[in-house]
């Protein structure tokens, strides 16, 4: 009953262009019995896709930890120093938070499958070559390469998850989809140090390139394109060759000769418009909004936070452990366990209790990260820091993780850029974190240094309430002025015609 129902938080966060809910009524029950479903595909094949984008997700964070183990030993075999060593991590970030901007785009225009072809070749391509080079700048520009390829699967996991699933649906599937991309912190290193420790650094980009090209294979053979803007609710057939995959069109054509038709596959009208080429500045009209810079802004802070932490570890545990290679990609551990947590325990209470708001709560939640961030620069033996960091990657994850579904919600027509935004800033930020961060411990020493962090996480905290206090009514701002924008460029089309 209205009035007495607990708030709906998808329903305050949805995008401006959202028609409201005709009044009810038999006939507005008719008519959406009449609709076509969101999507046709069942159940199996939608558990097959999102396991398909969650592993496509996990390239990018594997490629970044499995090298994060080796960098002590890269470090002493190309004769560098670590700061050195630690801009190969920055570039391979800032390239990570740029990609996106338009793979993004790219896959909102022409389709999900296109975009991860372009995206896997790079990546296979740039792999090769760091398996064959021998050289600081050779490892710095490949790095960069490696990235860019495998940079865009953040933004096309979110695109493809908005476009199986409704808003209701939304947080279960991008849980599970967003576990693969968190597994990377959990696996790499571990198989960063085994592969480094006993078959060479270079067998890291062998594996890499082993593994990117057999993900792509099945893409081409078995996941179907999904993007709404190419097939609708997946009913009507694309056009384009790259667009259709090989079960695909197999399936097709048996049922062009079976001539079936059914209620259930009833077309999902989609807008014609005319192909262009990606637009990567198309995120900045997301960052510009007030509610979704905060969001950003601040979802940055806690991403720089994590890579401070991460980007000088194993520098640290080998200058104070003496650890070896497989030994500090074993400490890194605790960090993906806890992440992939938080992201499937985030799905499942954005499904079940996302309509219940409990203030307390989240006030309790405020600072965590922080605090565990504090923790860690009382760190005197190995298990200690190995423990908290279960803690800060559980934390800091999953609060990205709630900040990435929440953009998406609020720009379900665009979830790729609206992600590829997300992960254009986090990434910056996180690339200016890992290079300043050890200077700062030369500087200032590690517990000091974390202790900073620490506290700028705590100061910039309330920047949560914000959001939640102002932010419905500037979305209510935007989809006022997108209406008024909206009924201009109509009339202006009418005039001209």
């Amino acid at each position: 009953m209205v009035g007495s129902s607990p708030l709906d938080v998808k329903e305050v966060l949805q995008a401006p262009d959202v028609s409201v809910s005709p009044a009810p009524g038999n006939k507005a029950v008719q008519e959406a019995e009449m609709q076509p479903p969101y999507s046709i595909y069942t159940k199996r094949q939608k558990n097959f896709i999102v396991f398909m984008s969650a592993l496509g997700g996990f390239f990018s964070p594997l490629s970044a930890n499995t090298y994060l183990p080796s960098i002590p030993s890269l470090t002493t075999f190309l004769n560098v120093s670590p700061s050195l060593m630690n801009l190969t991590v920055t570039a391979f970030l800032i390239f990570q938070g740029l990609a996106p901007s338009f793979y993004g785009d790219l896959a909102d225009i022409m389709g999900r499958r296109p975009a991860y072809f372009i995206s896997f070749i790079i990546y296979i391509a740039a792999n090769i070559g760091l398996a064959t080079q021998s050289s600081y700048p050779a490892l710095f520009v490949l790095r960069c390469l490696q990235s860019s390829g495998s940079g865009g699967t953040y933004a096309l996991n979110s695109g493809v998850m908005a476009d199986i699933s409704t808003a209701a649906e939304r947080g279960k599937y991008m849980g599970a989809a967003q576990s693969g991309i968190m597994l990377g912190p959990a696996v790499g290193p571990i198989l960063g140090g085994l592969l480094g420790e006993y078959l060479g650094g270079k067998s890291i980009f062998w594996f890499l390139t082993i593994c990117g090209g057999v993900y792509l294979v099945v893409v081409a053979i078995a996941v179907p394109e999904t993007c709404r803007k190419v097939v609708g609710n997946g009913s009507i057939p694309p056009t384009a060759w790259w667009s259709r995959s090989v079960l695909n069109e197999v399936a097709r054509r048996r049922a062009a000769r079976n001539n079936k038709a059914s209620a259930a596959t009833e077309p999902w009208p989609i807008p014609t418009q005319r192909l262009r080429f990606p637009n990567p500045l198309k995120v900045l009209l997301i960052i510009k909004e007030k509610d979704c810079a905060v969001i950003l802004f601040y979802n940055s802070i806690i991403c720089a936070s994590w890579y401070t932490v991460t980007a000088d570890l194993a520098n640290l545990l080998g200058e104070i452990y003496h650890l070896k290679t497989v030994q500090i990609g074993l400490c890194y551990m605790p960090f993906g366990i806890g992440a992939a947590l938080s992201i499937l325990g985030n799905g499942y209470h954005s499904s079940n209790l996302g309509r219940i708001q409990d203030t307390p709560k989240i006030g309790t939640m405020r600072g965590l990260h922080a605090r565990t961030a504090l923790r860690l620069t009382r760190s005197t033996e190995t298990t200690w820091p190995s423990f908290q960091s279960r803690g800060l990657g559980s934390i800091l994850c999953g609060h990205s993780s709630t900040m990435n579904l929440l953009l998406v919600d609020l720009y379900p027509n665009s979830p790729s850029t609206a992600s590829a935004a997300n992960n254009l800033t986090r990434c910056l930020m996180a690339a200016g974190g890992s290079a300043v961060i050890e200077p700062m411990i030369r500087a200032m020493g590690a517990g000091w240094a974390y202790t900073l962090v620490g506290l700028v996480s705590i100061s910039l905290s309330p920047m949560l309430y914000v959001v939640t206090r102002y932010g419905p009514r500037w979305r209510e701002e935007r989809r006022v002025r997108l209406a008024k924008e909206k009924a201009k460029k109509e009339v202006e089309a009418v005039a001209n015609c």
